[in-house]
């Protein structure tokens, strides 16, 4: 499908030496590296505690504190004029604060209100979130588990719990600026590692080409803990040694980590231009990819990125030839730079002295942030017409001698090529081999009046035609290419509580069952791609949710693995945090000595054991939050984008409506789509019980995985429901007379992140095994009733979220028989042996039964139920 242009027509940023693009513009131009050592407080420990010489990995120790820091926000930042109370939002961990900020500044850098005067539901946020454990979080689950500890145990001077949403950071940020800036549409955040802002701006093009929204924020924040990113990357040898960001360099020696974020605000370009908005770029087309089982988690694949690039200009309707200015990943890594290299060289293959550069030699390595701050970079190129240097580097990487690149390392004018706008391109690749590439254009008012319509092309509307007629005209253009068609669910597996299987739990559905904790479950070793001691390493949520998946796709070895994409909804866990504890205990050691309880060395090593096991490279891997799907794309080589997403309880929800969005465009053919929270955990019931509905407060275990597919494809298989969704909105209002789904929480606890995904399957239960689900006054579930229907059988999932987000969905069951009886047919009922008759009163019902003319809409009813002929 041809990507429709869109406008950028706004811009913010809060990175380490600019809290705002002519900062960075600035400090580019200038050739200013903002590497530097950690501040001191940083870390909350004294780095002589643990940095270690450069040379080999010693266990819980780097050999670097330099890095990308943002500085003096505090001076910058005006926590008042939100919808949230100032004192609240100041409680808040700085990665909510940045995200707040940099969505403000970016909607009044766009002329728009901020926040908006009442609640826009055709504005939202796509967030890029790197969901490690932020310090708020650390510090919120090292106060929770020491208030857990018996008496006699000391606790650090001065130790209090922050603020809980501090707990939930990787959806709630979304959420909560969009309820402080009265952003009214959807809200969430995804987790592509070092692609997440190019995924997010992507996701956000989606939405605003389908005409569910008018105005998009994207972008990416990532503001984890930083003495875990540094412990980390030197676990995984990626740290420089000399703490000095060099890409291209012949002597780089590795990256260094940044931290930062950075927004621009979207719209459709007809819509811009109606409005008279000052267009800063126009994206022309985004391409998204996954390696798959090529390479490795930390080793980029070629060909992954090559697709990625292909699927670019192929959107676009441009040749790389179209491209007079590069901004690369390069992250100072030998390996990854000379792949690059390799990569864009088979697309760029013909063309000579392509100007590259990475805004990494000035920032270090952003991370999630870092696509979304180099667009930024090149934004600034577009208006001024200068290409901007690198930072000078005296033997250039070898990769790219005889290549069709050179490396920038003074500022030069940008000419244009004739009449063309000027053009560039921005990739960003991340660990677990997720790809973008996103390709931006200069904004020519007066050459792009005349242009019209023609097979999908761009469709201007000049100014004065008024914003109603741009915004129709766009709608109307845009989904008369999106297919309709419905979403089939083709499959479905899953692990509850103590029910190992899908089938396990649709049995406790019916029988009134319940249970909310997985205490064991089993992993197949056969054909698994890891080694099973790198599994030991690994978050229990991470690997639970690949054997579900596994499980599931066991059935469908049929899956094109070329355009099969993974969608996991999920949330940080804490459990990470137990390494940052584990490596403070010995500065808390020595406070509590200060303070007369001390403690001894073999008090602190028996306590740092049953904390966590030493931090190894398997262990870095095995809590990335991006890795729960990413492992599943490398275990069965799918190779379409892939991504987790994170909006609280709605994770999973949010994942099936970006499964089905990608199904409708024909950008792939299948999905999995999964949610799995393991919260039955004392940080989470902590927060849980300081923010959640008492309903919620009880915790439960679940991971859920779907298999999606276009209704008009899934002729052979074994369809358990179909998901019939409106062009117009992904939710839809319930019908009164539509049943709806209760909710599970009594019986199988809150399963937060999985818990939308796993009402759905719930809904899938009762269609398939054609039963409704009912709930006492405490609303524990009751033993279900068989589901009598004479027509389609259909079910409402309603789900709220923490930080005021919803969604709705409607499941419509399929009369095929399916592979195994249901619950009804086990009872005797067959399907059709259900006959409905109504009318207004007697009279009328007598005469529609004398008539045979079957219906439900009238009051006076006469339900007949035949078994056999």
């Amino acid at each position: 499908m041809r990507f429709e242009p869109i406008a950028i027509v706004g811009q913010s940023c809060v990175l380490p030496g600019a809290l705002d693009p002519a900062d960075l513009w600035d400090l580019v131009m200038q050739g200013r590296s903002m590497v530097a050592p950690a501040p001191d407080d940083a870390w909350r420990i004294d780095k002589a505690r643990v940095l270690s010489a450069p040379g080999a990995y010693t266990q819980d120790r780097a050999w670097s504190d330099h890095g990308g820091y943002v500085r003096d926000f505090a001076e910058r930042f005006d926590p008042t004029g939100f919808l949230l109370p100032a004192d609240e939002i100041l409680a808040l961990d700085p990665l909510f604060q940045w995200t707040l900020y940099g969505v403000r500044e970016a909607l009044r850098s766009a002329g728009l209100p901020a926040p908006f005067a009442t609640a826009n539901a055709r504005a939202g946020l796509v967030l890029g979130n790197l969901s490690y454990p932020t310090a708020g979080l650390v510090q919120f689950a090292e106060a929770t588990w020491f208030a857990a500890q018996e008496a006699g145990v000391p606790r650090p001077p001065g130790m209090t719990a922050p603020d809980s949403r501090n707990r939930f950071s990787s959806g709630l940020p979304a959420h909560l600026a969009a309820q402080a800036l009265n952003l009214g549409g959807d809200a969430f955040a995804l987790d592509a590692a070092c692609a997440s802002s190019l995924y997010a701006i992507k996701l956000a093009c989606d939405r605003l080409h389908d005409g569910r929204a008018d105005v998009m924020v994207a972008g990416a924040v990532n503001r984890t803990d930083d003495l875990f990113i540094h412990i980390g990357f030197c676990a995984l040898q990626a740290m420089s040694r000399r703490g000095e960001s060099r890409p291209f360099a012949a002597d780089a020696d590795g990256l260094v980590p940044g931290e930062g974020a950075a927004f621009v605000v979207l719209k459709r370009l007809d819509d811009a231009v109606a409005a008279g908005d000052a267009i800063l770029g126009v994206i022309r087309g985004i391409g998204l990819s996954n390696d798959g089982n090529a390479g490795g988690f930390l080793s980029p694949s070629a060909t992954g990125q090559v697709r990625a690039l292909e699927a670019a200009y192929a959107a676009a309707g441009l040749a790389p030839a179209d491209i007079s200015l590069l901004e690369c990943h390069a992250t100072g890594t030998a390996v990854g730079d000379a792949t690059e290299i390799e990569s864009a060289g088979q697309l760029f293959h013909g063309q000579a002295g392509v100007p590259i550069g990475s805004l990494k030699a000035n920032l270090g390595h952003l991370i999630t942030a870092a696509g979304a701050a180099g667009l930024i970079k090149v934004l600034g190129a577009l208006r001024t017409g200068i290409r901007p240097p690198s930072r000078p580097v005296e033997t250039p990487l070898a990769a790219l001698a005889g290549s069709p690149f050179r490396l920038l390392q003074a500022p030069e004018p940008w000419e244009q090529q004739g009449d063309a706008p000027r053009r560039a391109a921005i990739s960003a690749f991340g660990f677990g081999g997720n790809n973008a590439h996103l390709i931006v254009e200069e904004w020519q008012a007066e050459a792009e009046k005349q242009r019209s319509t023609v097979n999908g092309q761009l469709s201007i509307v000049n100014e004065g035609q008024g914003d109603l007629v741009a915004g129709q005209l766009a709608i109307s253009n845009l989904q008369s290419t999106i297919n309709n068609s419905p979403i089939a669910i083709v499959a479905i597996e899953a692990t509850v509580g103590p029910y190992p299987t899908f089938d396990a739990f649709a049995q406790a559905l019916i029988e009134g069952q319940s249970g909310t904790t997985t205490d064991t479950f089993d992993i197949n070793l056969a054909g698994l791609r890891f080694p099973p001691n790198d599994l030991k390493h690994t978050l229990p949520q991470q690997l639970l949710i690949l054997e579900v998946a596994r499980r599931l796709a066991a059935a469908h070895p049929e899956l094109p693995v070329e355009r099969t994409s993974v969608y996991i909804g999920m949330g940080c866990d804490a459990e990470i945090a137990r390494y940052s504890m584990r490596w403070r205990l010995d500065e808390w050691a020595s406070q509590w000595d200060a303070a007369g309880e001390p403690v001894s060395a073999e008090w602190i090593a028996e306590a740092r054991a049953a904390l966590i096991p030493g931090l190894e490279a398997a262990g870095v891997i095995g809590t990335m939050p991006n890795i729960p799907t990413n492992r599943i794309n490398a275990q069965l080589n799918y190779l379409g984008p892939s991504h987790t997403v994170s909006a609280e309880e709605l994770s999973g929800l949010r994942a099936l409506e970006i499964a089905v969005d990608a199904l409708r465009r024909g950008e792939i053919d299948a999905a999995l789509v999964g949610a799995v929270d393991l919260s039955v955990e004392a940080v989470h019931q902590a927060a849980a019980g300081a923010l959640l509905n008492v309903d919620r407060q009880k915790a439960g275990d679940a991971a859920v995985v779907l298999l999606l597919k276009r209704a008009a494809d899934a002729h052979d298989d074994n369809v358990l429901a179909t998901l019939t969704i409106s062009n117009q909105q992904l939710t839809i209002d319930n019908s009164p007379s539509l049943p709806s789904l209760p909710s599970l929480s009594a019986s199988f606890g809150h399963a937060h992140a999985a818990s939308g995904l796993l009402h759905i399957a719930a809904a899938v239960a009762c269609l398939r095994e054609r039963v409704r689900l009912a709930i006492d006054v405490d609303g524990v579930l009751l033993p279900a009733e068989p589901w009598l229907a004479a027509g389609e059988r259909a079910v409402s999932v309603k789900i709220d979220a923490l930080g005021g987000q919803s969604s709705a969905m409607v499941l419509e069951g399929d009369r095929r028989r399916h592979q195994k009886p249901s619950f009804l047919e086990k009872l005797g009922f067959s399907e059709g042996a259900l006959h409905v008759f109504s009318g207004a009163d007697a009279a009328g019902l007598i005469d529609a039964l004398d008539r045979g003319v079957e219906s439900n809409a009238g009051p006076a009813r006469l339900v007949i139920v035949t078994q056999g002929d």
